[in-house]
C-alpha cells in the first residue's frame, strides 16, 4: 500500500509540473516573457507602461521664416527699377519780348461793353514772352496811335508761357455820341513795345477785322495787357 501511495504521489507532482510548464509557454507566447511570468507567479499583477509617443521634430530655421508678401515684392521692385528723367520743360529757356513773329493776335467785337473790341494775344514760340505795356493799334491809315488807359496798369508785366494768352481791349467809340471824326474802317495792325514801352519792337500783327468794317471816333482808346480777359473787360 505504501509503494501504491508513492507511486500515486509522484503522478500528481508529475501532472502539477506538466500544468506549470503549460502556464509558463502560455505566459511567453503573450509577449510579456519570462519577467511577467515570474510576477504573475508571486501574486502581483502585471503592468505595461504605455510608450512614450516621440516629440515632434522642431521647425527648421529656413521653413520658420515669413514668406514675402507682394507689398514688399512690389517694393523692392520699385527700389530697384531706375527713375525716369524729367522731360524738359516746353518754355526752357531765357523769355523774350512778346511780338508779330512769335504771338497770334485776334481781334473780336465786343456786345458788352457796348462799342468795344478784345485783343487776344497767344504766345505762339517755344520760350516764354513778355507783353509789355499795352497795345499800339492802328486803325486803317491814321497817323497816331490812340492812347492807354492809365488806371488799367497791372501790378506786373504780362508773362506768357507757349501756348498761353494776354488780353487788352479797346474802347472804339464814345457811347453817347459825343465821338468826334468818326469813321468805319476795314483793316487793323497791331504793335507790340519792348521794355522801355517807347517804341515797338519785332514785327506787327495784322488780325482781321469783321466784315462790315470797324467804327471808331477819337475817343478811342485802349487798356495795357492784362493777364486775364476778365479783367481786359473791366474797362
Amino acid at each position: 500500500m505504501s509503494i501504491l501511495r508513492t507511486s500515486r504521489t509522484r503522478l500528481v507532482g508529475a501532472a502539477t509540473t506538466v500544468v506549470l510548464a503549460a502556464l509558463s509557454l502560455t505566459a511567453c507566447d503573450d509577449g510579456t516573457g519570462v519577467h511577467a511570468e515570474s510576477v504573475a507567479a508571486a501574486g502581483t499583477p502585471a503592468t505595461h507602461s504605455p510608450a512614450t509617443p516621440a516629440s515632434p521634430a522642431a521647425p527648421s530655421r529656413s521653413s520658420a521664416a515669413a514668406p514675402a508678401t507682394a507689398d514688399s515684392s512690389k517694393a523692392s521692385a520699385a527700389t530697384s527699377a531706375p527713375k525716369p528723367k524729367p522731360k524738359a520743360s516746353a518754355s526752357a529757356g531765357r523769355p523774350v519780348t512778346c511780338e508779330g513773329s512769335n504771338t497770334k493776335t485776334v481781334a473780336a467785337p465786343l456786345n458788352r461793353p457796348v462799342n468795344h473790341m478784345l485783343l487776344t494775344v497767344t504766345n505762339t514760340g517755344s520760350r516764354t514772352c513778355y507783353l509789355y505795356t499795352y497795345p499800339a493799334v492802328r486803325f486803317g491809315e491814321a497817323q497816331a496811335v490812340p492812347p492807354v488807359i492809365e488806371e488799367s496798369q497791372p501790378q506786373a508785366v504780362v508773362t506768357l508761357a507757349p501756348g498761353e494768352s494776354g488780353y487788352a481791349s479797346v474802347s472804339l467809340s464814345a457811347t453817347d455820341g459825343s465821338g468826334t471824326n468818326g469813321q468805319t474802317v476795314d483793316s487793323l495792325t497791331v504793335y507790340f513795345h519792348g521794355r522801355s514801352g517807347n517804341e515797338s519792337v519785332g514785327t506787327g500783327a495784322q488780325p482781321s477785322p469783321p466784315a462790315k468794317g470797324v467804327y471808331v471816333d477819337d475817343s478811342l482808346k485802349v487798356t495795357y495787357w492784362q493777364q486775364s480777359m476778365d479783367d481786359a473787360l473791366d474797362w
